[in-house]
């Protein structure tokens, strides 16, 4: 019982200090591109699409074998080298004086990152399969955490100087890796530990291995097509509200602590109510209404107040997430269970890749000044479209989860 809420506390703590890093930098990114390569924020806009997909593509090719290996020589070595490489790359951007030298970073992470697929299967490790679903939430509690400080962190720090946000997050991660080196025990024991095959372990491999459980099937296409609608956040909030509202770092950077404030009290309060309550489906239902309705109150938003009323709502679309992964988790063995998440991994990485890209150059479309039509919050809509989408797929999917 202690080393489970011992591994709980690291890998939550974990998320939090890389969520933190990561939203250190969101606030000072678009003027960052805009500075070092002396281009429009439209321009930098496109950019950034195709920096995040430099990391996606990587991590989809190795999260999978980083998954598998983490079943064969257990989590902690793979989280600490992960968080190790973090750190560099971190490193690498606060130092770049070229566009190349970012791009390097990024693909650097993506071929170590391990974080969430190997946090998830941890989690896995040491949980009943009836409170997968609440502990997978605790990973959003970290994020909202990691959302609420980071962001706000960042817009402070960016406001002195742009390259400060990328030496903090450096700090951070080593600190991170550091931690798990030293104090984390390892969760998953010798005799639930497979061999490790490079056949199962490649994205392609691993959604194969998959095909034994069909009902999975549809529900990770539902995590596909959600993950490429919410990558207008990631991807294009801090763009689209410079561009429609003008915003400043210190402007981006508290409305996404806001959004990391209503993570946690959905993650690490409301999640934890509902879900033993009303179950992981209905939960799941209420999360894809919630996004769909935000998405398009964002895009049509008219003021700042409006704004923030249906960013309040939005935060309820996190009931999808760990609800989702916990129906899936539930569906495999314990020694499956680093897989199924590295298979998650790359099927995030894939939206990782599709999602920014689109949503990129939607908004570079939307923003530029020869554009035909010009709708700054058409990339939420984008993401309303696809929502519905992904709704309708998850009703399938669960109608034919209850007829078994």
């Amino acid at each position: 019982m202690a080393n489970k809420k011992h591994a709980l506390t690291f890998v939550t703590i974990t998320v939090l200090l890389d969520t933190i890093g990561f939203g250190i930098i969101l606030p000072v990114m678009p003027e960052f591109l805009v500075s070092l390569g002396n281009i429009s924020l439209s321009e930098a806009s496109s950019l950034s699409g195709f920096l995040i997909a430099s990391y996606a593509v990587t991590n989809f090719f190795f999260a999978p074998i980083l998954g598998g290996l983490s079943d064969r020589f257990g989590r902690k070595p793979l989280l600490v080298v992960s968080l190790f490489f973090f750190a560099i790359s971190y490193l690498l951007a606060g130092f770049a004086t070229a566009l190349w030298v970012l791009f390097l970073g990024r693909i650097l992470t993506g071929v170590t990152s391990a974080t969430y697929a190997v946090a998830n299967a941890l989690i896995a490790d040491v949980s009943p399969p009836e409170e997968r679903a609440q502990n997978f939430g605790l990973l959003g509690v970290a994020f909202g955490l990691g959302f609420i400080i980071g962001p706000a962190l960042g817009g402070i720090i960016g406001g002195w100087e742009l390259r400060a946000p990328f030496f903090v997050s450096a700090g951070l991660a080593f600190a991170n890796a550091l931690y798990g080196l030293f104090f984390f025990q390892e969760t998953l024991a010798a005799d639930k530990r497979r061999s490790f095959e490079l056949l199962r372990a490649n994205p392609w491999g691993a959604l194969l291995q998959l095909r034994r459980y069909p009902m999975l099937l549809g529900l990770l296409l539902a995590i596909f097509i959600y993950a490429l609608g919410h990558h207008a956040y990631s991807a294009s909030w801090n763009f689209y509200t410079i561009e429609k509202f003008a915003w400043t770092p210190m402007d981006v950077g508290l409305s996404l602590a806001f959004v990391g404030v209503l993570s946690v009290i959905v993650q690490g309060g409301l999640l934890r109510v509902v879900i033993p309550r009303y179950g992981a489906v209905a939960c799941a239902y209420a999360g894809y209404s919630a996004a769909i309705l935000s998405f398009i109150g964002i895009a049509l938003a008219d003021s700042v107040l409006t704004l923030y009323l249906w960013l309040t709502l939005s935060a309820l679309g996190g009931l999808v997430g760990p609800s989702v992964t916990g129906l899936v988790s539930n569906q495999v063995s314990e020694d499956a269970q680093g897989e199924l998440q590295g298979a998650i991994a790359s099927i995030n990485s894939v939206a990782m890749i599709a999602g920014p890209l689109l949503m990129t150059q939607a908004f570079a479309f939307f923003t530029a000044d020869t554009t035909a039509l010009y709708l700054p919050g058409g990339v939420f809509l984008i993401a309303a479209a696809l929502s519905v989408i992904t709704l309708l797929i998850f009703s399938r999917q669960t109608s034919k989860l209850a007829a078994h």
